[in-house]
């Protein structure tokens, strides 16, 4: 048997990727059930409702108004002071309610839009396949230094750098075949949904092209996690090397910067964080605004705060500089060191 078909069998009788195969599909089903059982397609008869429900509030609010009103009217007509600290100036006449604050869209159920909502959804998978591509990737060859099958493997095919890369080429393929898979089941389900169950929006040739590069953006995210994950593991020989850096890094960046930089009142902190530079890749910038600016300004001029713009550019040289680091060490170390 060629060694990437030993590989593809071993990978795929691993009971961690098993476990974690059967509990992502699990994982990932309960979201469009949970969107069909609330997604309520609007129908004119629940259109007029939500409008009856919307004058109805409106009347209720204009009663209440009139009451308020007469009220405060008949506390000036006694000469009490006060009146515009409760009730506002000329007694809140010109603050009444007005029908455009009750629109009918208001009490409208729950409709899912398949256009507004369907790229955030992809957001989810691609987070979700990523976790799970960085464990799977770290167990795949972690376990293989640790239970002592790597130094047997390499007594069989002494090559070290081409036996690391058939693993880690077959593992990124296995993740890229998992995720087309599950990426085309996703669309397919909340597209159902949005045809169904809700309202498909205006799906133009622009709109489909923007979430398939979306969905090219949260494959390249699963498959750079898995592919650290491996590196991390290879380079520890150890499951636990590739999860403590990835739990390390989650700790460090996430709570420990946040919380230094926010006492340090440092500005533009979120721009040092990890996860800035990834929600930046998948929505292609994501801008810091810097508030405080702000604060300590007087005067009729309004306060614009400054911004930082965190681009998509930005993210790529960051996440490029990981995988380069990431596989570099991992060849490096299987090269150098005994495999022993």
């Amino acid at each position: 048997m060629s060694l990437p078909k030993a590989e593809v069998r071993r990978l795929f009788k691993r009971r961690v990727t098993r476990i974690f195969l059967v509990i992502t599909l699990i994982g990932l089903a309960i979201f469009p059930i949970a969107f069909t059982i609330n997604s309520h397609a609007n129908s004119p008869e629940s259109r007029a409702a939500a409008q009856a429900q919307a004058d109805q509030a409106y009347q209720q609010a204009t009663v209440e108004f009139q009451r308020t009103l007469a009220e405060c009217e008949a506390a000036k007509a006694r000469g009490e002071t006060g009146l515009d600290e409760r009730y506002g100036p000329n007694c809140g006449a010109d603050w009444g309610p007005r029908p455009e604050y009750y629109p009918a869209e208001q009490y409208l159920p729950y409709e899912f839009n398949f256009q507004d909502e369907f790229a955030p959804s992809l957001a989810v998978l691609s987070a979700i396949l990523a976790l799970v591509a960085f464990v799977v990737g770290a167990s795949f060859v972690g376990a293989e230094w640790n239970s002592g099958g790597m130094m047997n493997l390499l007594l069989w095919r002494p090559r070290r750098i081409p036996v690391l890369l058939t693993k880690l080429g077959v593992l990124l393929g296995s993740m890229l075949g998992l995720t087309v898979v599950l990426g085309a089941a996703w669309t397919a389900a909340f597209w159902a949904i949005g045809r169904y169950d809700g309202n498909l929006g205006k799906l133009t040739s622009g709109v489909w092209q923007s979430l398939g590069l979306t969905g090219a953006r949260g494959v390249t995210m699963v498959l750079l996690a898995a592919t650290v994950g491996f590196c991390l593991a290879s380079i520890g020989r150890h499951t636990a090397m590739a999860l403590g850096v990835g739990i390390g890094a989650v700790v460090v960046s996430e709570i420990g910067l946040r919380i230094a930089f926010e006492l340090l009142q440092v500005r533009y902190g979120d721009r040092y964080v990890l996860s800035t530079y990834l929600v930046a890749w998948f929505d292609k910038k994501l801008t810091i605004t810097d508030w405080r600016a702000c604060d300590f300004v007087q005067g009729p001029v309004a306060c614009t705060p400054p911004e930082y713009v965190v681009t998509w550019q930005h993210a790529s040289v960051l996440l490029a500089t990981v995988l380069v680091l990431s596989v570099f060490g991992a060849l490096w170390s299987i090269r150098r060191r005994d495999v022993a």
